[in-house]
Protein backbone atom coordinates (compact mmCIF):
# COMPACT_ATOMS: atom_id res chain seq x y z
CA UNK A 1 0.00 0.00 0.00
CA UNK A 2 1.41 3.38 -1.02
CA UNK A 3 2.09 5.95 1.66
CA UNK A 4 3.88 9.21 2.41
CA UNK A 5 5.78 10.28 5.53
CA UNK A 6 4.86 13.51 7.32
CA UNK A 7 7.64 15.00 9.45
CA UNK A 8 6.49 15.67 13.01
CA UNK A 9 8.50 17.23 15.90
CA UNK A 10 7.10 14.68 18.37
CA UNK A 11 7.13 11.40 16.44
CA UNK A 12 9.73 12.15 13.73
CA UNK A 13 7.89 10.52 10.81
CA UNK A 14 4.17 9.75 10.63
CA UNK A 15 3.21 7.26 7.91
CA UNK A 16 0.03 8.24 6.05
CA UNK A 17 -1.66 6.02 3.43
CA UNK A 18 -3.27 7.39 0.27
CA UNK A 19 -6.90 6.94 1.39
CA UNK A 20 -6.00 8.80 4.62
CA UNK A 21 -4.39 11.61 2.62
CA UNK A 22 -7.70 12.13 0.81
CA UNK A 23 -9.38 12.72 4.18
CA UNK A 24 -6.57 14.92 5.48
CA UNK A 25 -6.65 17.09 2.34
CA UNK A 26 -10.40 17.63 2.59
CA UNK A 27 -11.37 21.17 3.76
CA UNK A 28 -13.39 19.71 6.64
CA UNK A 29 -10.24 18.14 8.09
CA UNK A 30 -8.01 21.08 7.12
CA UNK A 31 -10.24 23.25 9.31
CA UNK A 32 -8.50 21.66 12.31
CA UNK A 33 -5.35 23.60 11.42
CA UNK A 34 -7.21 26.73 12.54
CA UNK A 35 -8.29 25.35 15.92
CA UNK A 36 -5.62 25.57 18.61
CA UNK A 37 -5.14 22.54 20.79
CA UNK A 38 -4.93 24.72 23.93
CA UNK A 39 -7.20 27.66 23.00
CA UNK A 40 -5.86 30.64 25.00
CA UNK A 41 -2.67 29.07 26.43
CA UNK A 42 -0.47 30.79 23.81
CA UNK A 43 -1.00 34.05 25.70
CA UNK A 44 1.02 32.54 28.55
CA UNK A 45 3.13 29.95 26.71
CA UNK A 46 4.01 31.64 23.38
CA UNK A 47 4.92 28.35 21.69
CA UNK A 48 1.52 26.77 22.38
CA UNK A 49 0.11 27.49 18.94
CA UNK A 50 -0.17 23.87 17.86
CA UNK A 51 -3.52 22.75 16.55
CA UNK A 52 -6.02 19.90 16.57
CA UNK A 53 -4.69 19.05 13.09
CA UNK A 54 -1.23 17.87 14.14
CA UNK A 55 -2.60 16.30 17.33
CA UNK A 56 -4.95 14.18 15.19
CA UNK A 57 -2.00 12.97 13.11
CA UNK A 58 -0.12 12.16 16.31
CA UNK A 59 -3.03 10.16 17.72
CA UNK A 60 -3.18 8.19 14.45
CA UNK A 61 0.54 7.45 14.80
CA UNK A 62 0.34 6.18 18.39
CA UNK A 63 -2.95 4.32 17.75
CA UNK A 64 -1.18 2.53 14.91
CA UNK A 65 1.73 1.67 17.25
CA UNK A 66 -0.74 0.22 19.79
CA UNK A 67 -2.66 -1.66 17.10
CA UNK A 68 0.46 -3.19 15.56
CA UNK A 69 1.62 -4.26 19.04
CA UNK A 70 -1.72 -6.04 19.60
CA UNK A 71 -1.61 -7.49 16.06
CA UNK A 72 1.79 -9.02 16.79
CA UNK A 73 0.29 -10.57 19.92
CA UNK A 74 -2.51 -12.13 17.82
CA UNK A 75 -5.25 -9.88 19.20
CA UNK A 76 -6.07 -7.66 16.19
CA UNK A 77 -6.12 -8.30 12.47
CA UNK A 78 -5.01 -6.09 9.59
CA UNK A 79 -8.53 -4.73 8.92
CA UNK A 80 -8.83 -3.72 12.58
CA UNK A 81 -5.63 -1.69 12.28
CA UNK A 82 -6.93 0.21 9.24
CA UNK A 83 -10.21 1.03 11.01
CA UNK A 84 -8.47 2.13 14.21
CA UNK A 85 -6.09 4.39 12.28
CA UNK A 86 -9.02 6.18 10.60
CA UNK A 87 -10.95 6.49 13.87
CA UNK A 88 -7.88 7.98 15.57
CA UNK A 89 -7.42 10.44 12.71
CA UNK A 90 -11.05 11.58 13.02
CA UNK A 91 -11.51 11.50 16.80
CA UNK A 92 -11.35 15.33 17.07
CA UNK A 93 -13.10 16.19 13.78
CA UNK A 94 -16.09 17.60 15.69
CA UNK A 95 -14.20 20.22 17.69
CA UNK A 96 -15.31 23.81 17.26
CA UNK A 97 -13.45 27.10 17.78
CA UNK A 98 -11.24 27.26 20.87
CA UNK A 99 -11.68 23.47 21.30
CA UNK A 100 -13.27 22.59 24.65
CA UNK A 101 -14.34 26.20 25.36
CA UNK A 102 -16.95 26.31 22.61
CA UNK A 103 -17.99 22.76 23.44
CA UNK A 104 -18.63 23.82 27.04
CA UNK A 105 -21.10 26.43 25.75
CA UNK A 106 -22.71 24.05 23.24
CA UNK A 107 -23.30 21.50 26.01
CA UNK A 108 -24.89 24.19 28.19
CA UNK A 109 -26.96 25.83 25.45
CA UNK A 110 -27.75 22.97 23.07
CA UNK A 111 -26.79 19.75 24.89
CA UNK A 112 -24.28 18.91 22.13
CA UNK A 113 -20.75 17.53 22.56
CA UNK A 114 -17.90 17.49 20.06
CA UNK A 115 -18.28 13.71 19.85
CA UNK A 116 -21.91 14.04 18.73
CA UNK A 117 -20.94 16.66 16.16
CA UNK A 118 -18.03 14.48 15.03
CA UNK A 119 -20.42 11.58 14.52
CA UNK A 120 -22.63 13.84 12.38
CA UNK A 121 -19.62 14.91 10.31
CA UNK A 122 -18.45 11.35 9.66
CA UNK A 123 -21.90 10.06 8.77
CA UNK A 124 -23.33 12.99 6.78
CA UNK A 125 -20.54 14.92 5.06
CA UNK A 126 -17.84 14.37 2.43
CA UNK A 127 -15.71 12.67 5.10
CA UNK A 128 -18.15 9.76 5.22
CA UNK A 129 -18.33 9.68 1.42
CA UNK A 130 -14.54 9.28 1.23
CA UNK A 131 -14.64 6.45 3.77
CA UNK A 132 -17.40 4.66 1.85
CA UNK A 133 -15.59 5.15 -1.47
CA UNK A 134 -12.58 3.28 -0.09
CA UNK A 135 -14.69 0.42 1.25
CA UNK A 136 -14.86 1.42 4.92
CA UNK A 137 -17.98 1.28 7.10
CA UNK A 138 -18.34 4.91 8.20
CA UNK A 139 -20.58 4.05 11.16
CA UNK A 140 -18.03 1.55 12.41
CA UNK A 141 -15.27 4.17 12.14
CA UNK A 142 -17.43 6.70 14.01
CA UNK A 143 -18.26 4.19 16.74
CA UNK A 144 -14.57 3.49 17.35
CA UNK A 145 -13.65 7.20 17.23
CA UNK A 146 -16.20 8.17 19.89
CA UNK A 147 -16.12 5.20 22.25
CA UNK A 148 -19.17 3.33 20.95
CA UNK A 149 -17.55 0.19 19.57
CA UNK A 150 -18.93 -3.06 20.99
CA UNK A 151 -15.33 -4.16 21.64
CA UNK A 152 -14.24 -2.25 24.80
CA UNK A 153 -10.47 -2.44 24.34
CA UNK A 154 -10.71 -0.94 20.83
CA UNK A 155 -12.45 2.11 22.33
CA UNK A 156 -9.64 2.34 24.88
CA UNK A 157 -7.02 2.62 22.14
CA UNK A 158 -8.49 6.01 21.17
CA UNK A 159 -9.43 7.47 24.56
CA UNK A 160 -8.81 6.69 28.22
CA UNK A 161 -5.88 6.26 30.57
CA UNK A 162 -3.88 4.00 28.22
CA UNK A 163 -4.95 5.70 25.01
CA UNK A 164 -3.18 7.20 22.02
CA UNK A 165 -4.99 10.47 22.74
CA UNK A 166 -3.49 11.04 26.19
CA UNK A 167 -0.03 9.93 25.08
CA UNK A 168 0.04 12.36 22.17
CA UNK A 169 -1.46 15.39 23.92
CA UNK A 170 0.90 15.10 26.89
CA UNK A 171 3.96 14.81 24.66
CA UNK A 172 2.76 17.52 22.25
CA UNK A 173 1.48 20.00 24.83
CA UNK A 174 4.62 19.56 26.90
CA UNK A 175 6.85 20.15 23.88
CA UNK A 176 5.09 23.31 22.70
CA UNK A 177 4.62 24.85 26.15
CA UNK A 178 8.11 23.86 27.32
CA UNK A 179 6.69 21.96 30.31
CA UNK A 180 9.46 19.48 31.05
CA UNK A 181 7.39 17.27 33.37
CA UNK A 182 5.15 16.20 30.44
CA UNK A 183 7.81 13.84 29.08
CA UNK A 184 6.54 10.26 29.23
CA UNK A 185 7.86 6.85 28.22
CA UNK A 186 4.94 6.07 25.90
CA UNK A 187 6.87 3.46 23.93
CA UNK A 188 7.44 1.37 27.07
CA UNK A 189 3.73 1.56 27.88
CA UNK A 190 2.57 0.67 24.36
CA UNK A 191 4.90 -2.33 24.07
CA UNK A 192 3.54 -3.60 27.41
CA UNK A 193 -0.13 -3.49 26.40
CA UNK A 194 -2.29 -6.56 26.05
CA UNK A 195 -5.97 -7.48 26.41
CA UNK A 196 -7.68 -9.29 29.26
CA UNK A 197 -11.46 -9.75 29.57
CA UNK A 198 -11.92 -7.51 26.50
CA UNK A 199 -10.19 -4.56 28.22
CA UNK A 200 -6.71 -3.13 27.70
CA UNK A 201 -4.23 -4.52 30.21
CA UNK A 202 -0.67 -3.53 31.13
CA UNK A 203 2.29 -5.69 32.01
CA UNK A 204 3.14 -5.21 35.67
CA UNK A 205 6.72 -4.32 34.77
CA UNK A 206 5.50 -1.12 33.06
CA UNK A 207 3.53 0.17 36.05
CA UNK A 208 6.16 2.80 36.87
CA UNK A 209 5.89 4.27 33.37
CA UNK A 210 2.10 4.38 33.77
CA UNK A 211 2.41 6.07 37.17
CA UNK A 212 4.76 8.63 35.65
CA UNK A 213 2.30 9.37 32.84
CA UNK A 214 -0.60 9.90 35.24
CA UNK A 215 1.56 12.19 37.37
CA UNK A 216 2.59 14.12 34.25
CA UNK A 217 -1.07 14.57 33.33
CA UNK A 218 -1.82 15.85 36.83
CA UNK A 219 1.07 18.31 36.63
CA UNK A 220 0.00 19.56 33.20
CA UNK A 221 -3.43 20.39 34.56
CA UNK A 222 -1.92 22.22 37.51
CA UNK A 223 0.70 24.18 35.59
CA UNK A 224 -0.69 24.56 32.06
CA UNK A 225 -4.34 23.70 31.48
CA UNK A 226 -5.51 25.29 34.75
CA UNK A 227 -2.83 27.99 34.94
CA UNK A 228 -4.55 31.05 36.42
CA UNK A 229 -3.62 33.34 33.53
CA UNK A 230 -4.54 30.74 30.89
CA UNK A 231 -7.92 30.43 32.57
CA UNK A 232 -8.23 34.22 32.71
CA UNK A 233 -8.03 34.38 28.91
CA UNK A 234 -10.44 31.48 28.56
CA UNK A 235 -12.94 32.99 31.00
CA UNK A 236 -13.00 36.13 28.85
CA UNK A 237 -13.66 34.11 25.69
CA UNK A 238 -16.31 32.00 27.40
CA UNK A 239 -18.23 35.02 28.63
CA UNK A 240 -17.89 36.87 25.35
CA UNK A 241 -19.33 33.92 23.41
CA UNK A 242 -22.10 33.28 25.95
CA UNK A 243 -23.22 36.92 25.89
CA UNK A 244 -23.36 36.96 22.09
CA UNK A 245 -24.61 33.39 21.52
CA UNK A 246 -28.11 34.42 20.43
CA UNK A 247 -26.91 37.51 18.55
CA UNK A 248 -24.60 35.30 16.46
CA UNK A 249 -27.51 32.90 15.88
CA UNK A 250 -25.65 29.91 17.28
CA UNK A 251 -28.99 28.57 18.55
CA UNK A 252 -29.74 27.73 14.88
CA UNK A 253 -26.26 26.50 14.01
CA UNK A 254 -26.35 23.68 11.44
CA UNK A 255 -23.47 21.43 10.42
CA UNK A 256 -22.55 23.46 7.30
CA UNK A 257 -22.21 26.71 9.26
CA UNK A 258 -20.50 24.94 12.15
CA UNK A 259 -17.78 23.78 9.77
CA UNK A 260 -17.09 27.40 8.81
CA UNK A 261 -16.14 28.21 12.41
CA UNK A 262 -12.55 28.24 13.68
CA UNK A 263 -10.54 30.27 16.19
CA UNK A 264 -9.89 33.11 13.76
CA UNK A 265 -13.41 33.40 12.34
CA UNK A 266 -14.96 33.24 15.82
CA UNK A 267 -12.70 35.97 17.18
CA UNK A 268 -13.54 38.14 14.17
CA UNK A 269 -17.26 37.64 14.84
CA UNK A 270 -16.76 38.73 18.46
CA UNK A 271 -14.63 41.74 17.51
CA UNK A 272 -17.25 42.92 15.01
CA UNK A 273 -20.27 42.57 17.26
CA UNK A 274 -22.78 45.39 17.20
CA UNK A 275 -22.47 47.85 20.09
CA UNK A 276 -26.18 48.70 19.94
CA UNK A 277 -27.08 46.27 22.76
CA UNK A 278 -25.55 46.36 26.21
CA UNK A 279 -24.76 42.63 26.29
CA UNK A 280 -23.10 42.49 22.85
CA UNK A 281 -21.19 45.70 23.56
CA UNK A 282 -19.77 44.06 26.67
CA UNK A 283 -19.05 40.82 24.77
CA UNK A 284 -17.17 42.84 22.17
CA UNK A 285 -15.13 44.59 24.88
CA UNK A 286 -14.10 41.26 26.41
CA UNK A 287 -13.03 40.00 22.98
CA UNK A 288 -11.03 43.20 22.31
CA UNK A 289 -9.26 42.88 25.65
CA UNK A 290 -8.51 39.22 24.93
CA UNK A 291 -7.14 40.13 21.50
CA UNK A 292 -4.93 42.84 23.04
CA UNK A 293 -3.94 40.59 25.97
CA UNK A 294 -5.49 42.90 28.56
CA UNK A 295 -6.52 40.03 30.77
CA UNK A 296 -8.63 39.73 33.89
CA UNK A 297 -6.76 39.65 37.19
CA UNK A 298 -7.04 36.69 39.54
CA UNK A 299 -7.66 38.09 43.02
CA UNK A 300 -8.54 34.90 44.90
CA UNK A 301 -7.83 31.19 44.54
CA UNK A 302 -8.99 28.22 46.58
CA UNK A 303 -8.56 24.48 46.08
CA UNK A 304 -11.97 23.05 46.86
CA UNK A 305 -12.63 19.92 48.88
CA UNK A 306 -15.69 17.67 49.03
CA UNK A 307 -17.04 19.96 51.77
CA UNK A 308 -17.05 22.95 49.38
CA UNK A 309 -19.35 21.44 46.75
CA UNK A 310 -22.31 23.57 47.83
CA UNK A 311 -20.71 26.82 46.65
CA UNK A 312 -23.09 28.47 44.18
CA UNK A 313 -21.37 30.71 41.65
CA UNK A 314 -24.26 33.12 41.11
CA UNK A 315 -24.76 33.59 44.84
CA UNK A 316 -21.01 34.10 45.31
CA UNK A 317 -20.88 36.78 42.60
CA UNK A 318 -23.85 38.56 44.20
CA UNK A 319 -22.24 38.42 47.64
CA UNK A 320 -18.88 39.72 46.40
CA UNK A 321 -20.61 42.48 44.46
CA UNK A 322 -22.54 43.56 47.56
CA UNK A 323 -19.42 43.68 49.73
CA UNK A 324 -17.12 45.30 47.16
CA UNK A 325 -19.64 47.69 45.56
CA UNK A 326 -18.46 46.41 42.16
CA UNK A 327 -21.09 45.53 39.54
CA UNK A 328 -21.76 41.76 39.21
CA UNK A 329 -20.82 41.73 35.53
CA UNK A 330 -17.33 42.93 36.49
CA UNK A 331 -16.78 39.85 38.69
CA UNK A 332 -16.00 36.43 37.22
CA UNK A 333 -16.00 33.19 39.21
CA UNK A 334 -14.29 30.22 37.55
CA UNK A 335 -14.37 26.62 38.70
CA UNK A 336 -11.73 24.53 36.94
CA UNK A 337 -12.57 20.88 37.51
CA UNK A 338 -11.22 17.60 36.23
CA UNK A 339 -10.90 14.07 37.50
CA UNK A 340 -7.38 13.34 38.67
CA UNK A 341 -7.55 10.22 36.51
CA UNK A 342 -8.65 10.28 32.86
CA UNK A 343 -12.21 9.24 32.07
CA UNK A 344 -12.96 5.96 30.33
CA UNK A 345 -14.39 6.04 26.76
CA UNK A 346 -17.86 5.75 28.36
CA UNK A 347 -17.10 8.89 30.44
CA UNK A 348 -16.82 7.13 33.80
CA UNK A 349 -13.93 7.74 36.18
CA UNK A 350 -11.01 5.39 35.58
CA UNK A 351 -10.84 3.41 38.83
CA UNK A 352 -8.80 0.29 38.08
CA UNK A 353 -6.20 -1.21 35.77
CA UNK A 354 -5.56 -4.85 34.84
CA UNK A 355 -1.94 -5.84 35.43
CA UNK A 356 -0.56 -8.91 33.71
CA UNK A 357 2.58 -11.02 34.03
CA UNK A 358 4.09 -14.15 32.48
CA UNK A 359 2.37 -16.15 35.19
CA UNK A 360 -1.32 -16.10 34.13
CA UNK A 361 -2.40 -16.92 37.69
CA UNK A 362 -1.09 -13.53 38.81
CA UNK A 363 -3.21 -11.42 36.43
CA UNK A 364 -5.16 -9.01 38.59
CA UNK A 365 -7.55 -6.08 38.31
CA UNK A 366 -5.93 -3.48 40.53
CA UNK A 367 -7.76 -0.40 41.91
CA UNK A 368 -5.80 2.75 41.06
CA UNK A 369 -6.04 3.64 44.76
CA UNK A 370 -3.70 0.68 45.40
CA UNK A 371 -0.98 1.97 43.08
CA UNK A 372 1.35 4.01 45.34
CA UNK A 373 1.93 7.23 43.35
CA UNK A 374 -1.49 7.25 41.68
CA UNK A 375 -3.25 6.80 45.03
CA UNK A 376 -2.14 10.30 45.97
CA UNK A 377 -3.87 11.71 42.85
CA UNK A 378 -7.25 9.97 43.03
CA UNK A 379 -10.34 12.13 43.36
CA UNK A 380 -10.74 15.36 41.45
CA UNK A 381 -8.87 18.60 40.96
CA UNK A 382 -11.27 21.42 41.75
CA UNK A 383 -10.01 25.01 41.78
CA UNK A 384 -12.13 28.09 42.47
CA UNK A 385 -10.80 31.42 41.22
CA UNK A 386 -12.23 34.91 41.27
CA UNK A 387 -11.28 37.36 38.51
CA UNK A 388 -12.00 41.01 37.86
CA UNK A 389 -10.70 43.96 35.88
CA UNK A 390 -7.51 45.66 37.03
CA UNK A 391 -9.30 48.74 38.37
CA UNK A 392 -11.45 46.65 40.75
CA UNK A 393 -8.71 44.29 41.85
CA UNK A 394 -8.25 45.45 45.45
CA UNK A 395 -11.93 45.84 46.31
CA UNK A 396 -12.92 42.45 44.92
CA UNK A 397 -9.95 40.75 46.59
CA UNK A 398 -10.87 42.16 50.01
CA UNK A 399 -14.50 41.13 49.55
CA UNK A 400 -13.59 37.60 48.45
CA UNK A 401 -11.18 37.09 51.32
CA UNK A 402 -13.74 38.28 53.85
CA UNK A 403 -16.32 35.84 52.49
CA UNK A 404 -13.90 32.90 52.69
CA UNK A 405 -12.38 34.10 55.99
CA UNK A 406 -8.80 34.17 54.71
Amino acid sequence: MKFINIIDPIHDFIKIYLHEIEIIDNPIFQRLRKIKQLSGAHLVYPGARHSRFEHSLGVLHIANFISVTLYEKGILNYEDIKNIRLAALLHDIGHGPFSHLFEEILIEKRKMSHEEIGNEIILHTEIGDILSKHGFNKKQISDIAFGNSKIPFINEIISGALSADIMDYLLRDGYFTGAEHAKIDHKRIVQSLGVYNKKLALEKSAIYSFESMMYSRYQMFRTVYFHKTVRSAEVMLLNSIKLSFDELEFTKLDIDNYLKLNDHSMLLKLLHLSASKRETKYAKKLAENYNDRILLKCVFEKYLTDNDTEIKIQGLVKNISHKSKVMPNQIFVDRSTTSSMPLTPSKHEYDSITLTSNDSSKIQKTPVSKIPLISTLTGSMNILRIYTFHEHKKKVEIAARSIFNT
